[in-house]
């Protein structure tokens, strides 16, 4: 498995933000992690991707320990977080050299072509990204977060901001990237996950509510619509 989750609680306070949850992603298939504001997901992703420490319980990618061995995680996994920050007076293939140096690519320039061919940036490649649309902007951000070839990919909100023909082509490019990696996608839209996730967990309140394929999950609730699962399980008191 490429990630392993076994009783993650995260407490800030006297709030638990992540309540002893535990799962599993695999390589080859796109995990659509889903909840309501407040339900977790973005604290999982921050202890996935060593930028928190959990309070307790253990997270692992490719077999690194998110607490003991970061460094390793960190060269393993790409992160595109909600915010997407970007050093907006740099040029779009310059933004990518830097990332591409962080990681010590052997060859950055050929590396960087290629993703942004892959992105769809070609257009757009030699403007500064702060003259870029909030659309063009997200691609930078997932270019840079597949720069170095990953094997794990965290994806927060990576559609966000995009017009319906992006979309399609950034829909086209994450299924394309799971074939082969392992990758959670944290979304808000429903249609996102029946396009492009093969697994779904949905979290509410720190607790996962919900963990199965997308047929499964759908097939077990009488083939309703995600979005009236994703309500009934939202609404749902937890114990």
């Amino acid at each position: 498995m490429s990630i392993q989750v076994q009783a993650l609680t995260k407490i800030y306070g006297t709030q638990k933000a992540v309540d002893g949850i535990s799962f599993t992603a695999q390589p080859g298939k796109v995990l659509g992690f889903l909840g309501p504001n407040g339900a977790g997901k973005s604290t999982t992703m921050k202890i996935l991707t060593c930028f928190i420490p959990q309070t307790s319980g253990q997270a692992s990618v490719c077999g690194f320990d998110v607490v003991t061995q970061p460094l390793q995680v960190t060269q393993h996994i790409g992160y595109l977080p909600e915010s997407n920050p970007q050093y907006l007076d740099m040029y779009v293939k310059e933004s990518l050299m830097f990332i591409a140096n962080i990681h010590r690519l052997h060859n950055p320039a050929k590396r960087i072509a290629e993703v942004i061919e892959q992105t769809g940036l070609g257009p757009e490649q030699h403007k500064q990204i702060g003259q870029l649309s909030k659309g063009y902007r997200q691609r930078v951000g997932l270019a840079q977060a597949i720069i170095h070839d990953p094997q794990v990919l965290i994806l927060d909100e990576p559609t966000s901001g995009l017009d319906p023909n992006q979309l399609v082509g950034i829909r086209q490019l994450i299924r394309e990237l799971g074939r082969t990696k392992t990758i959670i996608l944290s979304t808000h839209i429903m249609q996102e996950v029946e396009a492009v996730c093969d697994q779904v967990i949905v979290i509410n309140k720190g607790k996962i509510v919900a963990d199965d394929s997308l047929t499964g999950l759908m097939g077990q609730n009488q083939n309703k619509s995600l979005e009236d699962i994703f309500i009934q399980l939202t609404n749902a008191i937890i114990g």
